[in-house]
């Protein structure tokens, strides 16, 4: 079989992207699944991933890079595009108790995740990889903390592989947990985004509930992953002190630059100076956009990856899971009395 030119696989990548996307934003609409609240995010995943495990892998290597570039790049603009749905004042209604949810959230995590990376006797390399993505923003603070930690390239595959697993988990438990929560969609919002791996998870565990959640959840999840800088140059610092021999150079620090036109897109959405009817095409074209991502992220998503992962990294993924789920609710709820 000849393997395709890079265009075409783009092309045929997208292509199939897109067909999913309509074909689940269609099934949105049908009533049973919208009296169910499945939206067309979680079928667009729920899709993906069984395609993903059965046919796609055949038709891989002709469309990965339109795949590829759905679930990364698309993803990014969808996020900012998200800021049609949101105001600076919903910014503001979040502001300093979000992000002191979220500093106590990845402080707590991360140190976990060292502690019982010890006690399961796993290489300490793949512990901070898994703390990262876990504690922060999933795959891109695995990819942002492997030039930090130093890592091998296959550990920082496995941390990934855990994010995968676990996240997704999250993004289908989360909703279903919502009407014992004892929590508004205010507050199942700041509890989605600084507990919840990817912002592509926290996207579908919001949207499942409401769109104040969604929109709650997204703002919560994008001041978290704005702590990814400042967190790898701590950790960058920590390393050097305990590794000097190793850890002179910390390598390139990564800056989540989407979260900044996502900033921008919300407070220009805030003056109102586009026509409604505008406003509504490209949130549906964001929704669109959205769905794509989520897509290609489920034709990603194989059970390869759990058999890749090995049984210690997955405990201790499954470890800062259950903290995540648990803890994290102790200390949103808390916060939510305690400053609310």
């Amino acid at each position: 079989m000849t393997t395709l030119s890079h265009p075409s696989r783009m092309i045929s990548g997208l292509l199939l992207s897109a067909a999913l996307a309509t074909a689940c934003m269609m099934l949105s609409q049908l009533p049973q699944l919208h009296n169910w609240g499945i939206g067309a995010l979680t079928l667009a995943i729920v899709c993906g991933i069984i395609l993903g495990n059965t046919v796609f892998p055949s038709m891989a290597a002709r469309t990965d890079a339109g795949v590829d570039f759905s679930r990364s790049r698309l993803l990014r603009i969808g996020i900012i595009l998200y800021g049609f749905r949101i105001t600076l004042t919903q910014m503001m209604q979040v502001g300093l108790l979000g992000l002191l949810i979220d500093v106590i959230m990845i402080a707590a995590t991360f140190a976990l995740a060292l502690w019982a990376g010890k006690r399961l006797h796993m290489d300490e390399d793949t512990a901070l990889l898994i703390g990262a993505g876990a504690s922060i923003c999933g795959a891109a603070a695995v990819m942002g903390a492997e030039p930090v930690v130093k890592g091998d390239t296959h550990k920082t595959a496995v941390a990934v592989a855990t994010v995968v697993v676990f996240g997704t988990l999250a993004m289908f438990l989360y909703p279903l947990l919502y009407p014992i929560l004892g929590l508004d969609e205010y507050g199942y919002g700041l509890y989605v985004g600084s507990t919840v791996h990817e912002v592509a998870q926290v996207v579908v565990a919001g949207n499942a509930v409401s769109d104040t959640a969604a929109a709650t959840a997204v703002i919560e999840k994008m001041l978290r992953v704005m702590l990814l800088a400042p967190f790898l140059l701590l950790l960058g610092a920590w390393l050097t002190r305990r590794r000097p021999d190793t850890h002179g150079n910390t390598g390139k620090i990564v800056i989540p630059w989407f979260v900044f036109g996502f900033i921008t897109v919300a407070g220009f959405n805030s003056l109102a100076l586009l026509p409604q009817t505008w406003v509504n095409t490209l949130i549906e074209l964001d929704t669109f956009l959205l769905a794509m991502a989520m897509a290609a992220l489920g034709l990603r998503t194989q059970a390869a990856a759990v058999r890749q992962a090995g049984i210690k990294p997955l405990m201790l993924a499954a470890v800062l899971a259950a903290f995540l789920l648990l803890g994290g609710y102790a200390v949103n709820a808390l916060a939510l009395i305690v400053f609310g």
